[in-house]
């Protein structure tokens, strides 16, 4: 180390004289030292002040100029030297040497802006600033066919200290992305896929360009996902299998590039995974069967992409999802439901699966799930069964399958997303009126929908549970129902929901209760009352954002609560004819038909 101090001293005077001699060796010196204990060298440059000087000597003409280069490379492999190399105004010659013909001179040069940009923000606004990016870009587009291995290590650099430069920086990705680096990449993956550092540097690139979704129809535009599929078909090991699957996720959230992904081959190679991987626990192979199945459930997603693999109910690959439906392997029992799910996106799709036998196999799973099962496995094949049930003709052959039965199994579970699935569920089976009536007079689901009416923290649960009350009454239009309904306390939640913001739910709530008015008005009497429904309608005929719907039904359950003494008594001291009488002129026909009839009603009831 007293040698390097030495060296450091010769350095200062050889440094301004220019005497390429004894630069040279002060230079060989340095990188000797630096290969030996980087950190203690480095910190000794720091303290020397010489990094100053090296600025000087980045001079493209000069035969030591890669040397300084390396030398900086080297000194910037550590965190507390990236600072000191930006405010030593190193960063503007540096991406001047990138206009140099040398090789050896780009390479070092390459290595160094990229160890410099590497996690610091400092280094890559320098940079930035002076405009290094688009040099590299140019670079790679003009080297990008050349394959002798000097080349190909210049392009891995190049490609490495774009990745520093960009690395998690938005801003910076967008601005490579605008430069159109993405089909340079692009090119390079397909002419460089023999050589593993390149083909690495490039997936690394690809993984973090992918996240931004600015990216996607760039990637979309070039042959990328070919050129990945390829990649893929030749990978024997894990890690880089892994690899790939890290760009291939980000980039099949975009329909077009799912597509492409399902008509380059992906499927058949995900499949082959499944196939391999089912029966090992070793965790690697867990992991990638995990990776493959979820991949292959992402890309059916999409709807072309979906229809495609389905082939009409033929398709080999629809055939081997629903293998996996009475598998063992919680994994791909999951992915199997899911699978089924995205199929089930269409009434021809879904009327072929369910003339298929599609909802017995849903059944046993869900079977095979009631006690102690697994909540991502019961969430995703309620999902499938909800919509399976879509299509009108597909409910009567679902509930003579015993779907209803097999659902109610979870009515115990306290798992919001499964209980939101399982409402989802009867809510689309109940279009029959006696579906509607069998489970509207089965207290214990009543009670619990009550209870659900309340999960305040979940208020997909919360709304689902309110829309099938209302549901069961709407379809069964029974005096039990009702019944059931007052003793178990849903009326208070029904008038509640007739105040929701979604336009939808408030309606079918007025439609409920206008049935329990006009059927079973005695016995809810008292629970409307404390429930302040009288109120709650003077207050939606008052508003002129009410829906016209919703101004329409709720006439027509103030007509129809005139039959109860306490409520019509309500309406009376709520001066409901000035509100009414307002909405004779409405523009809207029923509604203004409407107003006239209640406010004859109301008249001759007063």
């Amino acid at each position: 180390m007293d040698n390097l101090s030495d060296t450091l001293k010769k350095l200062k005077i050889t440094a301004v004289d220019r005497t390429e001699d004894s630069l040279e060796g002060c230079l060989d010196c340095l990188l000797q030292a630096l290969a030996q204990n980087n950190m203690e060298t480095s910190e000794k440059i720091q303290g020397s002040g010489i990094l100053q000087l090296f600025a000087s000597l980045l001079i493209p003409q000069s035969a030591c100029t890669a040397k300084v280069a390396n030398i900086i490379a080297e000194v910037a492999k550590n965190e507390f030297m990236r600072i000191p190399c930006v405010d030593a105004g190193l960063i503007s010659p540096l991406v001047q040497l990138l206009n140099s013909k040398d090789q050896e001179v780009l390479l070092q040069t390459g290595r160094a802006l990229g160890n410099i940009c590497y996690d610091s923000h400092e280094g890559r606004s320098a940079v930035d600033q002076a405009g290094g990016a688009q040099i590299v870009i140019d670079h790679l587009r003009s080297l990008c066919s050349i394959t002798d291995p000097a080349n190909e290590k210049l392009l891995t650099v190049f490609c490495g200290m774009l990745m520093n430069y960009s690395n998690e920086n938005d801003s910076l990705q967008a601005q490579l992305i605008n430069m159109g680096v993405i089909p340079t990449l692009v090119k390079l993956l397909g002419i460089h896929c023999q050589n593993a550092a390149l083909t690495e540097m490039c997936l690394v690139a690809f993984g973090n360009l992918a996240e931004l979704e600015s990216s996607k129809e760039q990637f979309a535009s070039t042959n990328i996902a070919e050129e990945l599929v390829k990649l893929f078909k030749k990978q024997i090991e894990h890690d880089k299998r892994e690899m790939i699957f890290e760009v291939l996720a980000p980039l099949a959230e975009n329909d077009a590039i799912k597509l492409q992904l399902v008509e380059a081959g992906l499927v058949e190679c995900l499949l082959e995974i499944v196939q391999q991987k089912v029966d090992s626990d070793k965790e690697d192979d867990i992991a990638e069967l995990k990776t493959a199945s979820d991949l292959m459930v992402l890309l059916l997603l999409g709807d072309e992409s979906m229809q495609k693999l389905f082939e009409g109910g033929k398709g080999n690959v629809f055939q081997r999802v629903l293998s996996w439906i009475p598998s063992n392997n919680h994994q791909l029992q999951l992915a199997g439901a899911l699978a089924i799910a995205n199929f089930a996106r269409n009434d021809g799709n879904c009327i072929h699966m369910v003339d298929n036998g599609i909802v017995e196999k849903l059944m046993d799973l869900l079977g095979r799930h009631v006690e102690e099962g697994n909540v991502t496995v019961q969430h995703a094949a309620l999902s499938a069964l909800r919509n399976l049930a879509i299509p009108v003709v597909n409910k009567a052959k679902m509930l003579s399958a015993g779907v209803t039965e097999a659902v109610l199994k979870f009515l115990k579970s306290e798992m919001p997303p499964v209980q939101f699935k399982l409402l989802g569920t009867l809510r689309m089976l109940i279009d029959a009126q006696e579906a509607a009536e069998q489970l509207g007079k089965n207290v214990k689901l009543v009670e619990r929908l009550v209870e659900w009416c309340e999960a305040k923290d979940h208020a997909g649960v919360m709304g689902e549970s309110n829309r099938l009350l209302s549901a069961l009454i709407r379809h069964s239009k029974s005096k039990d129902v009702i019944k059931t309904i007052v003793q178990s306390g849903g009326i208070k939640h029904l008038v509640t929901m007739a105040t929701s913001e979604h336009v939808i739910m408030q309606n079918e709530a007025l439609v409920a209760l206008a049935l329990i008015a006009a059927l079973e008005l005695g016995t809810a009497e008292k629970d409307l009352e404390s429930a302040k429904l009288v109120q709650i309608l003077h207050k939606l005929l008052a508003d002129e954002r009410s829906a016209p719907e919703i101004k329409y039904n709720s006439m027509v359950l103030i007509c129809a609560l005139m039959g109860s003494e306490s409520l019509h008594k309500e309406v009376q001291d709520l001066a409901f004819l000035d509100v009414i009488s307002k909405l004779r002129s409405h523009e809207n026909k029923s509604v203004a038909q409407q107003a006239s009839l209640t406010e004859q009603r109301l008249t001759v009831e007063s």
